[in-house]
């Protein structure tokens, strides 16, 4: 495990802060449940600034390429990772609970120890569609059951319900 990259929220954007690096998805333990494996990395970068309002918050930044668990058939699912955000820092409760109020604004409170790599995945986590799944037609099992649809289809022509009929009308 790399060493975790900690931060003073605001004194990072006082001095126009800027770090980059790259995260193994091994790291990333909370989005485990959502991988289909932990290949990949993610690479970031953060740094420290004010908005048109001279309001302190971090430009935040991650690509990579990770594999989701498809819902419909479990397989694996190729998913690009492309976030760009920016968080704006409140330096109290009341202040978050006012920025909340507004759609338009993601803020997190301000605090003297914030753990980039913790916030980086909490932004990936709300960044993934709520369900991660093949385009209709492309997943694994979807494929498989319309081939042997097709070979069944071949072979019986009758309803299942005709042939019943026809049984019916020989007793």
């Amino acid at each position: 495990m790399s060493v975790r990259l900690v931060i003073d929220s605001l004194d990072f954007v006082q001095n126009a802060g800027i770090r980059h690096g790259k995260i193994p998805m091994v790291e990333l333990v909370r989005l485990h449940d959502l991988l289909f494996d932990q290949e990949g990395e993610l690479t970031y970068r953060i740094s420290g600034q004010f908005d048109k309002n001279t309001k302190p918050g971090l430009q935040l930044e991650a690509k990579g390429r990770i594999h989701l668990k498809c819902q419909r058939c479990l397989g694996e699912l190729n998913y690009t990772i492309d976030l760009k955000t920016f968080l704006l820092l409140a330096k109290n409760e009341t202040e978050l609970h006012l920025a909340d109020e507004d759609d338009t604004i993601d803020a997190i409170l301000a605090i003297p120890d914030l753990d980039v790599v913790n916030l980086i995945e909490d932004e990936v986590i709300l960044s993934l569609p709520i369900s991660s799944r093949h385009a209709d037609g492309e997943c694994s099992t979807v494929k498989l059951k319309l081939a042997e649809d097709n070979l069944i289809g071949n072979k019986k022509s009758a309803h299942p319900f005709a042939v019943l009929a026809t049984l019916k009308k020989t007793n």
